[in-house]
């Protein structure tokens, strides 16, 4: 497209196939001419998604926004692979290689990304808050934000205890676990792992888990995708759940204690809960004029919101200010529950507010 901001593909070619493997949060798409006698060699492409970037099959009349890059079907009328990147963090690049700082997958290269785990603990790196080191992807290719929530969230490890703590531990546990009993068979060594997982395994089958469930969860042509993510997830963005910022600015959901490396001069904020829905007000009645005199005791009424709320609830919440003020003095005032009073007309009510600004308001007679 005329705003994206990847290379131009030099490809050419009347018929084409197109292949892709993945690995972690990189993607490699091969073009491949279909006539054999074709001059035109193959062509790599390697994206990176960033938060927004998705491929989409639309009609070639009907583009989607932010289609960056399309690739275009024989068929009538045609259609075309996008890629759709409304944030455009996302990017392509031309060439088969993968990124060199990135590390082996967690899904489709989980020995070897286990392996480079363990023997770099060493490394510097592991000297941060676990939550912190799940991304960085030369050791954790392919886990992003919503990953380390619910990996974490399911050990029940704090993200901001640190990251070798954390893994030596599995480290000596791979050791315990042979010297005990080195003659358990395949199935029985997986069995136990699936029954008690360790912080590596479940960064292979928590993605899986999304994966597999990939036409619930992922698919932008299921109606439901969204509502199904949501359901599926079990601490990020979940009513209830604490957050903090770690470090990079990353907002990491969790439940308990931070831990010891937690950022000072931080307080965990809660996620807020559902609110029961409200009533939807008449759309003939007439809506009162608010006086400043009003809004002071509006002002005056209204509790302090918690820090914690989002600011659309404390919208709702001023909103719903001198309602409840009025409510409140008016429960003071009365020292036994009253009889329901008959409903007294609008321009009735505003007549009597009126009449007694102006009487309390009024310069005494000379």
């Amino acid at each position: 497209s005329a705003v994206g901001r990847g290379p131009e593909v030099p490809f050419r070619s009347e018929a084409y196939r197109i292949s892709a493997i993945a690995r972690g949060k990189e993607l490699r798409l091969t073009l491949s001419a279909l006539d054999p006698a074709a001059a035109t060699p193959p062509q790599d492409i390697v994206f990176r998604f960033g938060m927004s970037g998705s491929f989409r099959l639309r009609p070639a009349a009907e583009l989607p926004r932010h289609a960056h890059l399309r690739f275009l079907t024989r068929e009538s009328p045609p259609r075309a692979l996008c890629f759709v990147d409304p944030r455009r963090f996302g990017s392509w690049r031309l060439g088969d290689a993968w990124q060199p700082e990135r590390g082996p997958c967690v899904v489709s290269e989980y020995q070897a990304f286990r392996g480079n785990v363990l023997k770099n603990l060493d490394d510097r790196a592991f000297d941060k808050p676990i939550c912190e080191v799940l991304l960085n992807q030369k050791y954790f290719n392919g886990i992003g934000n919503y990953l380390r929530a619910e990996i974490l969230y399911r050990l029940k490890i704090p993200p901001f205890e640190k990251a070798r703590t954390v893994l030596e531990a599995l480290k000596d546990q791979e050791q315990e676990r042979k010297k005990k009993d080195p003659s358990l068979t395949l199935s029985k060594k997986v069995k136990l792992r699936q029954e008690n997982p360790d912080l590596l395994e479940l960064c292979h089958t928590v993605p899986m888990e999304v994966i597999m469930a990939e036409k619930e969860l992922l698919d932008p042509e299921h109606s439901d995708n969204y509502a199904a993510f949501k359901n599926w997830l079990q601490c990020y963005f979940v009513p209830g759940m604490s957050s903090l910022r770690d470090r990079s600015g990353r907002t990491i959901w969790f439940q308990g204690e931070p831990g010891p490396m937690a950022p000072k001069g931080q307080r965990p904020r809660k996620t807020p809960r559902k609110k029961s829905p409200q009533l939807k007000a008449d759309p003939e009645a007439p809506t009162p004029k608010v006086t400043p005199r009003a809004l002071k005791q509006r002002r005056r009424a209204a509790a302090n919101p918690p820090k914690s709320e989002e600011k659309e609830e404390e919208k709702e919440e001023e909103a719903d200010g001198p309602r409840k003020g009025r409510a409140r003095r008016r429960r003071k005032a009365t020292a036994a529950p009253a009889l329901p009073e008959p409903e007294v007309p609008l321009s009735v009510r505003r007549s009597r507010r009126t009449s007694a600004r102006r009487g309390k308001g009024a310069a005494p007679a000379m």
